[in-house]
């Protein structure tokens, strides 16, 4: 009866301390930039759009120099993706350098832009994709 007593104890002891772990995800607070704005803060390609293709090789890792195209390293990037191929001015949307690698596409396989990063770059394209 001592055997039983302890081993019931034991398990309500674990079932205490191990029965409730929370891991809380804290949600992306996810800019929101209005195209139709004139008063909208402009878009930098250089300190904005860059870093999210060079930080902790991201997407430089596969798209450098001498590697698959386009070139994304911080000198290469802007006239790598200047040109109708990867943004779409008409239809921002549809540009590839945006809805290939958003969160919600299948296309790319590999890295994916957080909400926060596809926000910034839709949002460049629409401000006319400039060199800034």
């Amino acid at each position: 009866m001592k055997i039983l007593k302890l081993f019931f104890a034991i398990v309500a002891l674990s079932f205490l301390f191990n029965g409730c772990l929370y891991n809380f995800v804290v949600p992306e607070d996810v800019p929101v930039i209005n195209p139709d704005d004139p008063n909208a803060p402009q878009i930098s390609f250089a300190t904005q759009i860059v870093p999210i293709f060079t930080s902790g090789n991201n997407c430089t890792s596969c798209h450098n120099t001498g590697g698959q195209i386009p070139d994304l390293t911080a000198e290469n990037a802007f006239s790598a993706l200047n040109s109708t191929r990867y943004i779409n001015s008409s239809s921002p949307e549809e540009s590839k350098i945006y809805a290939w690698i958003q969160p919600d596409s299948d296309s790319h396989l590999q890295k994916k832009y957080t909400a926060t990063e596809a926000v910034i770059i839709l949002g460049w394209i629409q401000q006319g994709a400039k060199n800034n």
